[in-house]
């Protein structure tokens, strides 16, 4: 039994990466392989039962003009979307997606979009995007979330990260208690510094890609995405060092979003 027991972590190890080798996908688009353990009929059932919970709970806009054009800008750009995944034969990327467009009234500058389509928009980043163009933006940056799956891939890491926790937990069973707490810490803080957060601004320039060219397919200028950025640099006070953000710093997003422009400007026929 002794036996057995000492060779768990092996076993765990090796169930996780035949795991990870066998739920590789792969994002439109960029190209990137990601990890991907949870099933989209899974993922796309809990979002829209939270979408419809959110709504219940938060009072949408009464303004008509600007839901309106919330509305618009996602209609063209879930359009282009899946005139892109047509065209490149990845429809079935995107099967089972039911669009949906809300303004929250919420002074909060935020806008998200849920795996399957189900985009939020709250008043407070108005003032930022300023113009329908700079709306598109945002629009396009939080569907590409949805249709690179990022949800399904962050559950994926964490349950990833579980699974060799319980691997660290099992090699460190004879250990004394003092040395199990400090392996368990070091183990949290490199999941999370090393792993989860380079991951996740992995996303969000992966997201910030995808989105100039699903709003430049949609008929906007890509090129608006620079201005709001910087507006919104300008707006967002201390930040942490980007090591330890969920997000790329600024500046480094602008200068990945120039240097993607020319590859999204192809897109753009003008209006």
């Amino acid at each position: 039994m002794q036996r057995i027991l000492k060779k768990w972590p092996l076993i765990i190890s090796s169930t996780l990466l035949i795991t990870i080798v066998v739920a590789c996908a792969t994002v439109p688009i960029t190209g990137r392989k990601q990890l991907n353990l949870v099933s989209d009929s899974e993922v796309m059932g809990m979002s829209f039962s939270q979408y419809d919970q959110f709504l219940e709970e938060n009072k949408i806009s009464s303004d008509k003009e600007k839901t309106a054009m919330v509305k618009r800008v996602g209609e063209k750009i879930s359009k282009a979307v899946e005139k892109y995944m047509a065209d490149n034969g990845h429809s079935s990327h995107i099967a089972g997606f039911e669009w949906e467009f809300n303004l929250i009234d919420d002074e909060t500058p935020n806008a998200w979009c849920m795996p399957g389509g189900k985009v939020v928009f709250y008043t407070g980043i108005l003032p930022y995007t300023q113009t329908e163009e700079g709306l598109a933006v945002v629009m396009g940056h939080e569907i590409a979330h949805a249709v690179a799956k990022h949800g399904n891939e962050r559950m994926s890491h964490q349950m990833g990260v579980q699974m060799g926790g319980t691997a660290l937990a099992v090699a460190m069973d004879e250990k004394p208690e003092e040395t199990k707490q400090i392996a368990m810490a070091a183990f949290g803080l490199g999941s999370q510094y090393g792993f989860m957060l380079p991951f996740s601004r992995t996303h969000e320039t992966e997201a910030d890609k995808m989105g100039l060219i699903f709003m430049a397919m949609a008929g906007y200028n890509p090129e608006a995405a620079v201005p709001f950025w910087e507006r919104m640099a300008a707006g967002g006070g201390q930040k942490p060092p980007e090591w330890m953000s969920t997000h790329p710093a600024d500046d480094t997003r602008i200068k990945d979003l120039q240097t993607y422009m020319p590859e999204a400007m192809k897109y753009y026929k003008g209006k």
